[in-house]
């Protein structure tokens, strides 16, 4: 999900922080009626992860938002999972034509097919890595020096919609063979997996991410 663009524009750029039915103090983007996308927030938004599925899953799933809401993505993510296998890379790098027209039928994930295609491109990039010594997880926690950057904005108008930092990686993931992964897109999976710390100051959620350090 990308944060920045949640950001509202013009002099509402400044809010920060919004307080939800619980009392609790959330970036104001994650304070939503939707109680998947709070606990997106609360639990899993810039809490760093090196777990190679979880991983996977979120590249996959930042690609398929593109053009869409956050929303829609988290509604559809148990039928990610499903059709997906669990988001078991190597599973899905053996995915043919046939599994491709399966999960263009399939109402549960985004049906597009070059987001569909790019999925099974990125899971076989990934079996490459590991059949080279590499792993998914070494190749992108590379990019921040292999421990979390801490940017803690004071409002949403300060967090970017890319940085240096994931427009290295897009430069690097497409010379891989990875897809749907423009700089945005990194960014936006940088904050997911807790390659960086976007949530705004006094954010309960952020406060507790940085205590915890990487």
């Amino acid at each position: 999900m990308d944060a920045a663009a949640t950001a509202p524009a013009g002099p509402r750029a400044d809010r920060a922080l919004t307080a939800g039915p619980d009392g609790v103090a959330r970036c104001a983007w994650g304070v939503e009626d939707d109680p998947l996308y709070r606990a997106y927030h609360d639990a899993e938004w810039g809490r760093p992860s090196r777990d190679e599925r979880h991983l996977f899953e979120m590249l996959v799933l930042e690609g398929a938002q593109a053009g869409l809401s956050w929303s829609t993505i988290l509604r559809k993510r148990e039928g990610y999972r499903q059709a997906f296998s669990d988001f078991g890379a190597l599973a899905v790098a053996g995915f043919e034509e046939a599994d491709v027209a399966r999960l263009l039928a399939d109402p549960g994930i985004v049906r597009n097919r070059r987001k569909v295609e790019s999925a099974v491109a990125s899971a076989r990039v990934i079996r490459a890595l590991a059949e080279s010594g590499e792993s998914l997880s070494g190749l992108l926690w590379g990019f921040v020096g292999g421990a979390p950057l801490d940017r803690r904005p004071a409002n949403l108008g300060e967090i970017p919609a890319q940085t240096l930092e994931s427009r290295a990686m897009s430069r690097e993931l497409v010379r891989r063979g990875f897809r749907f992964v423009g700089p945005t897109i990194c960014y936006a999976l940088m904050q997911a997996t807790g390659m960086v710390n976007d949530h705004v100051v006094g954010c309960v959620a952020g406060e507790e991410i940085q205590a915890a350090g990487g």
